[in-house]
């Protein structure tokens, strides 16, 4: 690239990104967020932005599998994806993400929640502690954030603090942990422990301290009630609609299809604790052989989530998001694995009364490199936070320091009608 070429681009580039802050905030009236977390990295290759194929032996970088059309003209996925592809106009694919954080689980997995890098000065919230305070309450005594998986600090409040908190739980069958009482807790001995606990209460000095604990025990024991439990009881729903949800991942959307019902503002579901290909969506080495048992179950749970959450006419009201924390390179490595790649790759939006087209971005033939609309963690942010109706550029305070909701973050315009 020649000197007036550079000056040129670089010109178009800065004047294209002036508009685009310049722009009105659009704003949409997403009551819920389903966070669908592939944790490990998702191959975009073989996934969303799938490419030419390579060779049988895997020596040259390409796509494992096949391409299939979807029902949006030009919009392909792999094969593994045949029931996406017949929703494909209810979704988006964000086929141009990336960021610099160092290809590193932890710190990507940590930056792709709270668009930060770790800090040892702030604990910066996740997206969903950041709903969980600037949104209302749907239903009374209902927690506004849930996690189907293991706690973490990339999903913690940070300096939101407890009451932008998430309730937990790591399977489908045992509900959230610490909310059901111990068999050997007959009635009549949790009734004596209440008393006692009220006698406590009534004699403490006033402190702000007992107060909040308190108030988090008040909250658990309302929570822990049959009214909010019985949302983790899936037997209610009728057998052929919990088979087409499929295994462990598919009853998970299932249940977080529940806690929408019930008023949860924001659940994250984790798909990485099913390791059906030995490795989980870190498809090094010989994860990469069996990477479609996890791909088809993908494919089973999104595509029934978005018609059964359609079927309710929920679907304008609810955005389901797919998050994790880098893509894969083309090439593979010594053993047949993919290794990490964050400089592009596939995120999928669906639902959410957005304007959907199938797929915003293009990368090269390799799916490596941007080469048409980059959107970075702050814009994917910017954009779930305004089809909340929350303000991406609102400034939250750590003590007396500012924090911005996003580092900059602007929604993509194009989604919004």
């Amino acid at each position: 690239m020649n000197r007036r070429t550079f000056i040129s681009t670089s010109a178009a580039a800065l004047s294209a990104t002036q508009l685009r802050a310049k722009a009105p905030t659009p704003y949409g009236h997403v009551d819920h967020v389903i966070m669908i977390w592939l944790g490990g990295g998702a191959a975009q290759i073989d996934t969303w932005d799938p490419k030419r194929k390579s060779d049988p032996l895997g020596k040259k970088p390409g796509s494992y599998y096949d391409r299939i059309p979807t029902v949006v003209p030009g919009v392909k996925v792999v094969e593994h994806l045949p029931q996406c592809a017949q929703v494909m106009d209810r979704m988006t694919v964000l086929r141009t993400v990336n960021h610099n954080i160092v290809d590193e689980h932890a710190a990507a997995s940590y930056h792709m929640h709270t668009g930060r890098m770790i800090s040892g000065t702030v604990r910066y919230p996740s997206v969903g502690a950041v709903v969980a305070s600037e949104t209302a309450p749907l239903a009374e005594a209902i927690p506004k954030y849930v996690v189907i998986g293991y706690p973490s600090p990339m999903r913690d409040p940070g300096f939101l603090g407890a009451k932008a908190g998430y309730l937990y739980l790591t399977d489908t069958v045992k509900g959230p942990q610490g909310f059901t009482r111990p068999r050997h807790i007959h009635d009549a001995r949790y009734e004596r422990r209440k008393q006692l606990l009220t006698e406590q209460q009534t004699v403490r000095v006033a402190n702000r301290n007992f107060t909040v604990y308190d108030e988090a025990i008040a909250e658990s024991l309302r929570l822990a009630g049959p009214e909010f439990m019985n949302t983790f009881d899936l037997s209610g729903e009728s057998p052929e609609l919990r088979e087409s949800y499929g295994d462990e991942f598919g009853q998970r959307c299932l249940m977080a299809r529940r806690l929408c019902e019930r008023g949860v503002r924001f659940i994250e579901v984790s798909h990485n604790l099913n390791f059906m290909n030995g490795t989980g969506w870190d498809t090094h080495k010989k994860g990469q052989l069996n990477q479609h048992l996890l791909i088809r179950e993908m494919d089973r749970a999104i595509s029934t989530l978005v018609r059964d959450l359609e079927k309710r006419n929920m679907l304008d009201r609810t955005l389901i998001v797919t998050n994790t924390e880098f893509g894969r390179p083309a090439g593979f490595d010594g053993a047949g694995g993919r290794g990490h790649h964050s400089k592009a790759f596939s995120l999928l939006l669906a639902g959410g009364g957005l304007n959907h087209c199938g797929a915003i971005g293009h990368t090269d033939e390799l799916a490596q490199k941007i080469l048409h609309y980059p959107i970075s963690i702050p814009d994917f942010h910017a954009t779930i936070y305004a089809s909340m109706g929350i303000d991406p550029r609102k400034v939250l305070y750590d003590g007396d320091r500012p924090v911005p909701i996003t580092d900059g973050g602007i929604p993509i315009t194009r989604l919004f009608s």
